[in-house]
């Protein structure tokens, strides 16, 4: 895989936690200047502070990633720090596991808008810079659920998830000819701290042992695949969905 430019900038929503701030921290470990996004500014700072202790390069800012606006000026700060930024990684989101027939207008509506709205205007916004620029990646975070219904999760969840696979295709196809290369990665349950927090010891044990590999996910290699669609050796990858999900579902 090729080495960033020295100065490539990567963008990362939801950094502030789990698997975000794991993508974070592997983008600066391998050189790139990583903008930390996150509505928690507590967790933001934590993030920030573990890269930077480690030698790498960060910056955090708050986004709310259902508002327009707030892509732009976190664009805006990534240009005003940095004079460019080169890669988006769409992975704030939120999970529900209400059942079905129990999920509120209100909650389908939240669910649906930061997972599937926000990754929509996260192209939006940085999808129109990089196609200016004739350059960019992004990386889009999607879902075992988005195949299989959502065992696990809510059918908002799940359903979100799958927009996010069509969003991923729709900008892909337009900025295909732009520089501009549009992914996702669908992983399964995986072993990071919010799993734990919405699935009930006895679920957790019993939703590892459904498994074919018999483990959970590892946080570190989904972040290893988002570092390879973001690599400038990537130009030739768009549209696609990568599944990471220990065998639960195969095709």
């Amino acid at each position: 895989m090729n080495k960033p430019d020295q100065s490539d900038v990567v963008v990362v929503t939801g950094a502030g936690r789990g698997l975000g701030s794991d993508l974070a921290q592997k983008f600066a470990a391998n050189r790139y200047k990583v903008l930390v996004t996150d509505l928690d500014t507590s967790r933001i700072d934590e993030t920030v502070e573990l890269i930077r202790t480690k030698g790498g390069v960060a910056e955090g800012g708050v986004l709310d990633v259902c508002k327009k606006s707030d892509f732009e000026s976190t664009l805006a700060k990534a240009l005003s720090l940095w004079g460019r930024a080169d890669v988006l990684i769409n992975n704030a989101g939120m999970t529900r596991t209400t059942s079905l027939f129990d999920i509120s207008p209100e909650e389908f509506s939240q669910i649906v808008d930061v997972n599937m709205r926000g990754t929509f205007l996260g192209c939006q916004v940085f999808g129109k810079y990089f196609s200016e620029e004739g350059y960019g990646r992004i990386v889009n975070l999607a879902s075992l659920a988005a195949q299989n219904g959502g065992a696990a999760t809510g059918a908002h969840y799940a359903a979100s998830k799958g927009g996010i696979v069509t969003l991923t295709k729709v900008f892909a196809r337009d900025l295909a000819k732009k520089g501009v290369t549009v992914n996702a990665i669908s992983p399964g349950p995986l072993d990071v701290e919010l799993v734990r927090e919405i699935l009930p010891p006895e679920k957790l044990e019993a939703v590892t042992q459904s498994i074919p590999v018999g483990r959970l996910g590892n946080p570190n290699f989904i972040a290893d695949i988002a570092l390879l669609m973001a690599s400038r050796s990537a130009a030739s990858m768009t549209g696609s969905t990568v599944d990471c999900n220990g065998g639960l579902y195969v095709r």
